[in-house]
């Protein structure tokens, strides 16, 4: 396995913060809209913050932040060493690895939603928000690769 850490680093980090923008309105739309009212009848599954009354989202944001940071320098160093398997420009390219990603995230809230009881419209829209932002970073994120990439 081959680490190229420009891209890692990089790539990794304007994948998540493409994925962050995104989150801002996806985020207002999906979780602070048409959510909100199931968020408030599931209050046992939200971390105490989230029950606040407003809720304290600066003291969960370093969480947050770090572990999105984190996961998009995984995500960035497994684009890195599959993205020759795919065909086309870098932007190409790293739009096919999100929408993967987005699949498998979308498995993933299948998978979770036979384990935990929340209603069924909470996990579609999770999964509808990963097939927005998984994309967008990757293309993001292969646009990057495609650029810098020490090939």
């Amino acid at each position: 396995m081959k680490l190229d850490w420009k891209v890692i680093i990089g790539g990794g980090i304007l994948m998540y913060v493409a994925q962050f923008i995104v989150g801002f309105a996806t985020g207002h739309f999906i979780h602070e809209g048409v959510l909100d009212p199931l968020y408030r009848l599931t209050t046992e599954f939200w971390r105490p913050e989230l029950n606040q009354d407003p809720p304290d989202m600066a003291a969960l944001m370093p969480r947050w932040i770090s572990i999105g940071l984190l996961t998009s320098l995984v995500y960035a160093g497994i684009y890195d060493n599959i993205r020759s398997a795919f065909d086309g420009s870098g932007m190409i390219k790293g739009l096919k690895f999100g929408l993967i990603m987005a699949i498998i995230y979308i498995l993933f809230c299948a998978a979770f939603s036979g384990i935990f009881n929340l209603p069924n419209a909470i996990w579609g829209w999770w999964a509808l928000e990963g097939l927005i932002t998984f994309p967008i970073g990757g293309l993001v994120l292969g646009w990057f690769a495609g650029k810098f990439a020490s090939d």
